[in-house]
């Protein structure tokens, strides 16, 4: 086999750098905008392409010598890369950094850290699954309404009308709120604090330009603060899982119930590790996806007054200002729709990645072992020979559409389905309802929108709102969006 630099040339289509450090530069566009970027390159080679032609590129893989990175789109190829679960295979969130685990003591917590489902496969995932499984159950889900509707009621009463708010920042420390109380048992409340919100200091540190810039554990440095805090979020939750363990884990909270969680066959249960990872990807998973769907919902509905007007309509008649019970929500089928056409337009998750355990063929190329590949949720969503008119936000669309999991995918399918999809659309269905029938949130285009991500699909200059008492004046102030996601979404001038 032909080798570049020892590794196995990688022929799938893409840009061909002329010097040596060229892809670098490909790197970079793709890391601004992921979307974007990848959406020309589609244009250009077709529904698979590779980041570089002939491989040497590495984004997320730990594993060392890694061949090359491959994009691709359709149902075809999500269908091969979602049920092939031997051939493809899921490493931690923490990606490159990963494979410094083993480099030093501090370096220890890497070990487990975001790791949970996404860094297990084959025998291992299923059984971990099983595990997990019941903590997620739908009457558990079920059980967890009373919280989310407490803790979404605290955040409205902190709303001030009249006053602007960035809304992706309130989304998200809703929704973390409501994942720290969940999985912890605890509500880090307004004052941001507790472990749920050293998790999220934790991720935001690890997304940093000065992790990849200067990755040397130095004081002064970011790598050096970084596991600083791994290291405090490892004591903290090793006391508190002494603490529910002592107690005799009599809470309902998920991880009450993990450290529960027995194998039926040999009766084994997780050790430590495995649920300090189980719990970071659990947080990581269960409100930044979230807060981010939130967050686009409101603004297409703020551009979308028809579909507003008709959604309160809706909430108005079934819920009379309370908020939902969870018989409630399934009589809200225009809740549900507006939900589905966000997720479609403005995927929260917008790649799925994997690298191949062994050689493999996709499409009519053959992939050699090690090679990571992403594939793309939102450009799946975007193929007008499954949604016409893409770019429109049109959630009546689903009254007569019925996708399979392959053509539309927000939760992902086949056996690594997340497992949490239940317990997200019920909150989002929840904090809409409550939120929209006491506020009209109105978008304030001073800033560009600019969505941006690789793991999740934010707005890299937040979401200005400004908050008025729900008068149904829905025509009030739309258009004027400026930014990328004109590219993505069709709005008003």
């Amino acid at each position: 086999m032909i080798q570049i630099s020892n590794r196995p040339l990688l022929t799938v289509p893409g840009p061909n750098p002329r010097t040596p450090l060229g892809h670098i530069t490909n790197l970079v566009h793709f890391s601004r905008d992921s979307i974007g970027f990848t959406r020309q390159l589609f244009q250009t080679y077709g529904p698979i392409v590779s980041l570089r032609y002939g491989g040497g590129t590495n984004l997320y893989s730990p594993l060392p010598n890694c061949p090359g990175t491959v994009f691709a789109y359709g149902p075809e190829f999500v269908r091969q890369v979602a049920t092939q679960h031997e051939i493809y295979y899921k490493y931690p969130l923490s990606g490159r950094l990963y494979r410094r685990k083993d480099e030093s003591e501090r370096t220890e917590p890497l070990k487990h850290f975001v790791v949970g489902l996404f860094g297990v496969n084959g025998d291992r995932h299923r059984q971990h699954r099983q595990l997990i499984m019941p903590a997620l159950h739908k009457q558990q889900i079920e059980g967890y309404r009373d919280d989310i509707v407490a803790i979404t009621q605290s955040t409205l009463d902190h709303l001030r009308v009249g006053e602007t708010y960035d809304i992706a920042e309130v989304m998200r420390l809703l929704t973390m709120r409501v994942v720290t109380k969940t999985l912890f048992g605890e509500d880090i409340g307004e004052n941001d604090k507790g472990i749920g919100q050293l998790i999220q200091n934790v991720l935001s540190i690890m997304g940093s330009p000065g992790m990849a810039i200067f990755p040397f554990d130095l004081p002064g440095s970011t790598y050096h603060r970084f596991l600083n805090q791994i290291a405090e979020l490892d004591n903290q939750m090793r006391q508190m899982i002494v603490r529910k363990r002592a107690a005799g884990c009599v809470d309902r909270d998920v991880l009450s119930m993990l450290i529960q969680a027995r194998d039926e066959e040999q009766g084994l249960g997780l050790t430590e590790d495995e649920l300090l990872g189980h719990a970071g990807v659990i947080f990581a998973a269960g409100h930044e996806t979230s807060s981010n769907a939130l967050t686009w919902t409101l603004f297409l509905l703020s551009q979308s007054p028809q579909v507003a007007a008709d959604l309160l309509e809706e909430l108005d008649a079934v819920l009379q200002g309370e908020a939902p019970t969870v018989a409630q929500l399934a009589r809200l089928p225009l809740l549900e729709r507006v939900i589905k056409e966000s997720m479609r337009i403005l995927s929260p998750v917008p790649w799925n990645g994997r690298v191949t355990s062994q050689p493999t063929k996709l499409g009519d190329y053959v992939l050699p072992q090690g090679t990571e590949v992403f594939v793309s949720i939102y450009q799946t969503h975007q193929m007008p020979e499954l949604y016409p008119e893409p770019m429109v936000f049109n959630p009546s669309r689903w009254e007569t559409i019925n996708p399979t999991l392959y053509e539309y995918n927000p939760f992902s399918a086949g056996p690594r389905l997340c497992i949490g999809a239940g317990f997200a659309m019920m909150e989002i269905k929840i904090v809409l309802a409550m939120l929209l029938q006491r506020y009209r949130l109105q978008f304030i285009p001073k800033v560009k929108i600019n969505p941006v991500g690789v793991i999740v699909l934010a707005s890299k200059q937040g979401m200005p709102m400004q908050v008025h008492k729900q008068d149904f004046q829905f025509k009030s102030a739309i258009g004027g969006v400026r930014g990328t996601v004109r590219e993505m979404v069709k709005l008003p001038d």
